[in-house]
């Protein structure tokens, strides 16, 4: 039930009735008309914008036009007072019994409540992480995995069919280097000593890829020359260290739908094939591009190459896809990779990348663009980095991993549900700064603790109140008397559940998963709010002596608790029923 979008049809039905009648031309384009809180709660429970966004189309007075639709809003036995504010917007105020018919929808509804239907069941496909498969998951892959992640749930929530995958880098010079630094740990189980030289990887993960060789090889590939071992080496530790990246995603909660390999567009036809379905277009010539702004590389020099005229679907220049050399450019793969996704019949992607790939999103999405006819939308989400401190001071790096820290040290640290609820405590596309020892503080200001420890509060209040003989079941509770909820302090919080749905589709619609986190804390902070004015103002506490008083002050705080859990479930966080 979103109360926001019942009120919204009631209005749109009165703007309808108004053209009926002659009080507003016909045609008007409604889309922009919303119902949303008011930025200040003084002015009331909604708002609406109506006849402000239609004065002008409608040649009519902002003024004129709240009032004539006042008077059929306040026809409607939901509303309480319709107040005209300003130069023509709409203040709305619901009758208590409203809200307090938002708790029983909760409680009937369950773990459901607030599931949208707006995705109609469109195929999205989430690509996240993907990092090379040359070592662990770092502090920077975990970020983006839990956004990745949480934007999938979130999504499902609101009705799209999702599928989350992960694109592996096993294409390129890297695999190569991660094969030479695997063989060096290869020679060291072997008893020799290991040549660790600039460009390779340092890392101690290695050595028991280097063991795994020696049972593999013993110690055959010693004295082979690289040509005879480097491809079977590069495809034994690209599969070990995939091994290793599942791990760390399982440790974190996360399960991909699908892995694509870069490398299994090489050789098969399907770069070709995409650079040939831009050439039909018209997107692709021979061509010299114009130098860079700015200071010019040493090195640089105009050559002619392939390129594709992204500019032509919203790009500042166009892009090489095939060097003077005729290798490909890095480009290209990721080119044929986007148009097996466009192929496979997904209606939506989204990518998500680190924040240094900021220069990638115009040019992907001009070879969406040309590639699906403009038919599928790319959406890039940039991940902002992540800064680690513990008290004040900056992490130091983990050496077992040569030059970072790792998705593990993070999550053996602090555990995986207060690392994905912390990850999720800013936008994606603003800094974020992880301090071991404050994600863990009992405090409000730790907004892991504030909700987890509403959610214990409400499981506190429900133990007491079975213990006083009150049934607490959920259908018993939907059945409670909850016109008791009359205090203002408990009508705030039952709009703030009534809030939930909006919530949920305004983050799928923006793939804003953060959302989810903010709305928590808030919808904490209310509850938290009644508690603690419960011990001044002994009518608002959750038990009481009568039985019926408390079932209903519990049916609040279990449809609290339903919102809770629907949120942290789409956080990937197990809610805490006890804090000790």
């Amino acid at each position: 039930m979103n109360l926001f979008s019942d009120i919204r049809a009631l209005v749109i039905g009165a703007l309808d009735a108004m053209v009926a009648a002659g009080d507003l031309p016909a045609g008007l384009e409604l889309a922009a008309v919303a119902v949303e809180p008011p930025r200040d709660a003084s002015h009331g429970d909604m708002a609406t914008n109506a006849a402000m966004v239609l004065a002008k189309p409608a040649g009519k007075s902002p003024r004129v036009i709240a009032d004539v639709l006042a008077k059929h809003l306040a026809d409607d036995p939901r509303i309480f007072e319709v107040d005209v504010a300003g130069p023509g917007f709409l203040n709305l105020r619901l009758h208590p019994w409203v809200w307090q018919g938002l708790v029983k929808s909760a409680l009937e509804t369950g773990a459901e409540f607030g599931r949208a239907t707006i995705g109609a069941g469109i195929k999205v496909n989430i690509e996240f992480v993907s990092a090379n498969p040359t070592g662990p998951m770092h502090v920077g892959h975990v970020r983006g995995a839990v956004f990745g992640d949480a934007l999938a749930r979130l999504l499902a929530f609101a009705g799209y069919a999702v599928t989350r995958e992960y694109y592996i880098n096993d294409g390129g010079a890297q695999v190569d280097v991660l094969a030479r630094s695997a063989f060096e740990r290869y020679r060291e189980a072997n008893g020799l000593d290991p040549a660790i030289r600039e460009g390779l990887y340092p890392g101690d993960y290695l050595i028991p890829v280097g063991e795994a060789m020696k049972t593999k090889w013993g110690a055959s590939l010693i004295d082979q020359p690289e040509e005879v071992w480097l491809a079977e080496v590069r495809e034994f530790a690209t599969e070990l260290m995939m091994g290793m990246i599942r791990e760390d995603l399982a440790l974190l909660g996360v399960e991909m739908d699908v892995y694509s390999s870069e490398k299994a567009l090489y050789g098969t036809g399907q770069i070709e094939a995409a650079i040939k379905a831009l050439k039909e277009m018209g997107l692709i010539y021979e061509g010299t591009l114009e130098p860079p702004k700015g200071k010019l590389p040493e090195d640089w020099e105009a050559r002619e190459q392939t390129l594709f005229r992204s500019t032509a679907h919203g790009d500042d220049v166009d892009r090489p896809v095939k060097k003077s050399d005729g290798a490909w450019t890095y480009f290209a793969p990721d080119i044929a990779y986007h148009y097996n996704k466009v192929q496979r019949g997904f209606d939506q992607l989204i990518d998500i990348f680190g924040a240094d790939h900021g220069g990638y999103v115009k040019r992907m999405k001009a070879a969406v663009s040309a590639l699906s006819g403009g038919r599928v939308p790319l959406d890039i989400k940039l991940i902002q980095l992540v800064k680690l401190w513990r008290n004040g001071e900056p992490f130091k790096m983990s050496k077992r991993a040569g030059t970072f820290v790792t998705l593990r040290d993070v999550v053996e640290q602090v555990g995986a549900d207060v690392t994905r609820f912390v990850m999720l405590t800013r936008k994606n596309d603003a800094p974020l700064d992880f301090d071991f020892a404050k994600v863990m503080e009992q405090s409000k200001d730790n907004p892991v603790f504030y909700v987890q420890y509403a959610n214990a509060r409400i499981n506190s209040v429900m133990r007491r109140a079975a213990e006083a003989g009150v049934t607490v079941d959920d259908a018993s509770l939907s059945l409670a008397d909850v016109s008791k909820l009359d205090h203002a302090a408990e009508i705030n919080l039952a709009k703030k559940i009534a809030e939930w749905p909006r919530l949920v589709e305004i983050a799928a619609r923006g793939n804003e998963p953060h959302r989810v986190a903010f709305y928590l804390y808030e919808l904490a902070s209310e509850l938290h709010g009644l508690w603690n004015r419960a011990k001044d103002e002994p009518n608002l506490r959750f038990v009481q002596d009568d039985s019926a008083t408390t079932q209903s002050k519990i049916a609040l705080a279990r449809a609290t608790g339903v919102v809770i859990s629907a949120g942290l479930a789409i956080l990937g966080v197990t809610p805490v029923e006890e804090m000790r």
